[in-house]
């Protein structure tokens, strides 16, 4: 398998800070305006955002694809043998080659004592969800998250048992 993980660390911040900004203006001004994009980024990918996600035990990883960055995770533990897929990216000039798959089932190595992991994703974002499908994942609930500011996040509450 030609993907691998690496757990960030403060020096990664601002490469993951530079690809989500590309990946979110590509993928969601269509989805949820030009304005939310802005906004979860200042609010999620600032190197201050990353930090403080950390911290409340968030693990973010590169995805490295022959040892080049080519996406990033973070995942944190919910409760015994139970996860969140709180972020699942790779950059738009490398979709479609299945490097989504393999981090993904890298992940789960890491995570070998995981029963379950769960994940949202905006109900119109549907080649996610598609790629979320194909993963194993099924849809549990439909939930609208108020993230501030008078943004919501209109999601699928998404989950796999391992």
């Amino acid at each position: 398998m030609s993907v691998s993980l690496t757990i960030i660390t403060n020096k990664d911040y601002p490469l993951i800070s530079d690809m989500a900004y590309r990946i979110w203006h590509h993928h969601y001004v269509s989805i949820i305006g030009a304005e939310q994009v802005a906004y979860m980024l200042r609010e999620m990918y600032t190197p201050a955002a990353i930090q403080k996600q950390v911290s409340e035990d968030q693990t973010f990883y590169l995805i490295m694809h022959h040892q080049l960055p080519v996406g990033y995770m973070s995942i944190s533990q919910k409760e015994p043998q139970v996860y969140m897929l709180h972020k699942f990216y790779i950059e738009i000039d490398q979709q479609g080659k299945n490097l989504g798959k393999q981090a993904f089932e890298t992940l789960l190595q890491i995570l070998s004592n995981a029963q379950k992991i769960t994940l949202t994703v905006n109900r119109q974002n549907y080649k996610s969800i598609n790629f979320y499908f194909k993963l194993g994942f099924h849809i549990e609930s439909v939930a609208d998250f108020d993230i501030g500011n008078g943004y919501y996040m209109n999601d699928f509450v998404m989950s796999k048992n391992i």
